[in-house]
């Protein structure tokens, strides 16, 4: 069976509604209804059908712009409702053909990209005044129903027919891969027993049962179900603060050149050294004044330094991530104007209450977050010329290591790092806790310490006593140290780094978020690499072909 791998055709992240071949997107007074009407044709690979509303990568790319285009061009929308444009069937999850031919890095990043999604959605509700009601109108299994637990509220039709299942364990040999079982305890406290036998049962949960064990929140009869689900996204929306006037800012397309060594968008660009395995991104400070009232901030629109630089890194993440799988590092540089960070970042904070300023600090908080759950080593190299100011510095505070080059010859040219309020809890991490205190392990007296320092540069030998980077070398020994430290990087094993990372990044408070990707990073990447579920005689190989699959007994 031939393995997907995006070689020959590199994943666009990038869509409009006008392009959407899986959703119907449509709006109702404060009201939007996202219908999933999969197109089984088309995959975003070639050789499996996305039957029965399953969905691949393509499918949640989708369904990422449109939440996008919700919070951004429809801030009247407060209540989003979740349903399915096919008779008999809400979605039946990942496409497990899909899975049987991916390979394993495809498919742990299908199911990484996929849970962001939904830990996106659960974001807006908690972040933006959207509700989002999951109308169940049919069979929901797997992902489709983790679709529907990452909404506020989930309503089956009881029809003696419509079910809800996590059927992953018995049929595939794998967990529900975007957060199913973690959803169902932490944030549905289902208790753990009920737990156990709704993910071993393949037929599913229906009707009264399946809301006395809290999977769903009410089961309405077929004949009153459209009336009650829309009824019920009213009362939802009335609970939001999002304004019923104002007038949306349209997302124009992201602009950027391609080229074989990397990319470049206006906000950021990506160098590409393929043979070192690492990839330098360059953050670019906006340039001239910036603006300071809402009025023009909401002139600029997309243009706005802080919309446009989150998309842009949000694009060229996931364009990293997906198809430049051997590239191990990533190298954090910034240039530019420090003022005119500072700038915005006082802009961001003054209208923070503004729907267009708090739609454009979720953006950034969600992209600064796809950072830190990257399986990617970072290195932030803060030098002469660099901008590691205000919300440019939260990418240094991501980094696995910071180096700082010292230059005591010639102090005029040293680069310095400058906190601002965007340091302190605007941009939480998944553990919901900031990047600095994260970084010095909730310690107060340090934490408020640093507030002193909120804009003052800080020089290299100052940030290292500090404790703001984890080496200052001058400038006779920055060359050497930094070449060994990226040769020693690409020598070690891309697994164990991963899994180092991933433990050293999330030290803080556990969240359902942080318990998500652990789990993923963790229980799913090994159990996707094991012959009982990607064997040749395994259950993700033997799906569809009635033959029966073969496990090795031993436990591990």
């Amino acid at each position: 069976m031939a393995t997907l791998e995006p070689v020959a055709a590199p994943v666009d992240f990038r869509t409009d509604p006008s392009r959407y071949k899986h959703w119907k997107l449509c709006f109702d007074g404060p009201v939007a209804t996202l219908a999933l009407d999969v197109d089984e044709e088309g995959g975003i690979c070639s050789g499996y059908k996305l039957k029965l509303n399953s969905y691949d990568l393509g499918v949640d790319i989708e369904l990422h712009d449109a939440l996008q285009r919700i919070r951004f061009e429809h801030p009247e929308i407060r209540a989003v409702v979740l349903t399915s444009s096919k008779e008999r069937v809400f979605s039946s999850g990942a496409n497990i053909f899909m899975l049987g031919m991916s390979s394993h890095a495809w498919k742990v990043n299908f199911c990484k990209f996929t849970n962001e999604t939904r830990n996106g959605i659960e974001d807006a509700s908690r972040h933006s005044g959207l509700k989002f009601l999951a109308a169940v109108n049919g069979a929901c299994a797997g992902g489709g129903y983790e679709l529907a637990m990452a909404c506020d509220e989930i309503w089956l039709v009881d029809d003696r027919a419509s079910s809800v299942a996590l059927p992953e364990v018995p049929l595939l040999g794998v967990l529900p891969g975007t957060g199913g079982l973690t959803r169902l305890t932490d944030k549905r406290k289902v208790r753990h027993d009920r737990a156990d036998l709704f993910c071993t049962v393949v037929e599913g949960i229906r009707g009264e049962r399946a809301k006395q064990w809290r999977l769903v929140d009410e089961v309405v009869k077929p004949s009153q179900f459209e009336q009650a689900v829309k009824a019920r996204a009213l009362e939802l929306a009335a609970q939001s603060d999002r304004p019923c006037d104002a007038r949306g800012v349209a997302l124009t397309p992201i602009e950027r050149s391609t080229r074989d060594d990397g990319i470049a968008y206006q906000t950021l660009e990506v160098t590409l050294d393929r043979a070192a395995r690492i990839a330098t991104l360059t953050a670019k400070a906006p340039c001239g004044p910036q603006p300071a009232d809402i009025d023009a901030i909401v002139a600029a629109g997309a243009n706005w330094w802080p919309l446009r630089f989150g998309r842009e890194l949000d694009d060229a993440i996931l364009s990293l991530r997906t198809n430049e799988g051997e590239i191990g590092t990533w190298i954090l540089r910034t240039s530019g104007d420090a003022r005119a960070v500072l700038d915005v970042d006082a802009a961001l904070v003054s209208h923070r209450d503004h729907w267009f300023v708090r739609e454009t600090m979720g953006l950034l908080r969600r992209t600064l977050a796809r950072i830190d759950v990257s399986s990617r080593s970072l290195f932030a190299l803060i030098e002469s010329g660099s901008c590691f100011v205000g919300i440019l510095a939260e990418l240094a505070f991501a980094a696995d290591r910071s180096y700082m080059q010292a230059l005591p010859d010639n102090p005029s040219q040293q680069p310095a790092i400058m906190l601002s309020e965007a340091n302190f809890g605007l941009y939480p991490m998944v553990t919901r806790q900031s990047r600095l205190a994260r970084r010095f392990y909730g310690d107060d007296a340090l934490f408020e310490a640093l507030r002193d320092k909120i804009g003052m540069p800080v020089d290299p030998l100052e940030a290292e006593r500090l404790g703001l980077v984890t080496a200052a070398p001058d400038d006779l020994d920055w060359p050497d140290e930094i070449r060994i430290a990226l040769e020693e990087r690409a020598a070690m094993s891309p697994d164990a780094l991963t899994g180092l990372e991933a433990n050293l990044r999330f030290n803080g408070p556990e969240t359902m978020e942080s318990r998500i990707f652990g789990r993923l990073s963790a229980w799913q990447n090994w159990i996707f690499n094991r012959p009982n579920a990607a064997g040749d005689k395994g259950a993700l190989k033997a799906y569809g072909k009635g033959a029966k699959p073969q496990f090795d007994v031993g436990r591990v």
